[in-house]
């Protein structure tokens, strides 16, 4: 009997850091001695559900059930089972939740776990008698009733847990309770501040609050990849909000071109005199000044103030993305245009008039139609 023990004190320590395949190969030969063992069997039920093996894992519970049919950890493993998979089924488990919760009515898992499973049942009741599929516009905070009751007393059994306090952040998501959803999302960063969906949701809201500048959005999503680096959602808004960053640019470059047309007097105004051409050249050179002050506090400057993370995200996204390239190369464009304008020193004013407006017009056309890029 004490090798016995000594193997299920073995696997437990594999099933500790993770080594579940190990782990039930150990409880597998252990189980094949003593096939009464229920807590043996809860365990390996534990590694099948850990190595997607659902059907093992409810062969597993049924087993330990045998055994006792009462046990609270069996029926519970009973009910992560039936609802893993691709075949798995929240409107069955109802059932086996409220006998977990009757057999033991203090522990708080049981009480979030079957929240879970009836507001998932009672959201697909009301979308069938509905018959509707998209349910953002409508009022469910009556149909969360009894899954908001249930969540409750999750949350008062175990205020410290994370999982019951995600599935009261589903049913405030899904009865529209923007103020409770907030407050549940502030409540497990402060007991997981890694929580990839509460911090996404969290740096979603700051960075699309009025008022909040692009450059400002990216660092609240930088910081939010530093926390959860593998957060596809949090990229997804670091690259919309660097993007919006490199749009800008494209006005820094278009003031540098209006700058070089004012700086030659292009265009004639009714009443005044025009420059005589060619410039001097300290004139030229006078000219760079205004666009340099442009480009050190509007770009140079904006860029070195951002997070380490949005820096490199600015150089990624232009590999990455073709319309980012295409934002840099028509920055690019409009400088060389007024660079030209100002540096050569023209005898007359067609060719500069015509750099003015190849600088100006398609960057400018193209700042509206790419507005839906930023999305």
């Amino acid at each position: 009997m004490t090798e016995l023990n000594s193997a299920v004190e073995q696997a437990q320590a594999l099933i500790d850091f993770q080594r579940y395949d190990q782990a039930r190969d150990l409880l597998s030969q252990h189980l094949a001695e003593d096939p009464g063992d229920m807590g043996a069997w809860i365990k390996i039920g534990y590694c099948h559900l850990n190595t997607e093996q659902p059907e093992q894992a409810l062969h597993a519970a049924d087993e330990a059930l045998k055994l006792a049919p009462e046990d609270f950890g069996a029926l519970i493993l009973r009910a992560q089972a039936m609802t893993r998979g691709p075949n798995g089924s929240w409107r069955e488990v109802e059932p086996v939740l409220r006998e977990a919760v009757r057999v033991d009515p203090q522990h708080w898992y049981g009480y979030a776990k079957l929240a879970d499973a009836v507001s998932r049942m009672a959201l697909l009741r009301y979308a069938q008698t509905a018959g509707v599929n998209d349910l953002r516009n409508h009022d469910l905070s009556h149909v969360m009733r009894e899954a908001s009751d249930l969540v409750m007393e999750a949350l008062r059994l175990g205020p410290e847990e994370v999982y019951a306090h995600e599935v009261a952040l589903q049913i405030a998501n899904w009865s529209s309770n923007i103020t409770l959803a907030d407050q549940l999302e502030r409540a497990i960063l402060r007991l997981d501040p890694t929580h990839a969906e509460a911090l996404t949701a969290q740096t979603h809201r700051a960075a699309n609050a009025p008022g909040v500048k692009a450059a400002q959005a990216a660092d609240l999503y930088a910081t939010g990849l530093a926390a959860a680096p593998d957060s596809a959602d949090l990229q997804r808004g670091l690259d919309q909000a660097t993007y919006r960053m490199l749009r800008g640019v494209r006005w820094l470059a278009l003031l540098c071109v209006g700058l070089a047309g004012a700086g030659m007097d292009l265009f004639a105004v009714e009443g005044g005199v025009q420059r005589e051409l060619p410039l001097h050249l300290g004139q030229r050179l006078w000219d760079l000044v205004p666009m340099t002050a442009i480009w050190l506090v509007g770009a140079l400057l904006r860029y070195r103030r951002r997070r380490a993370g949005v820096r490199l995200n600015v150089q990624s996204l232009i590999r990455r993305r073709q319309w980012a390239r295409i934002v840099v190369a028509q920055a690019a464009w409009a400088m060389l245009c007024a660079l030209l304008i100002t540096q050569v020193p023209w005898a007359d004013r067609p060719l500069p008039q015509v750099l003015f407006w190849a600088g100006l017009a398609p960057t400018f056309a193209t700042i509206w139609f790419d507005r839906k890029k930023t999305r």
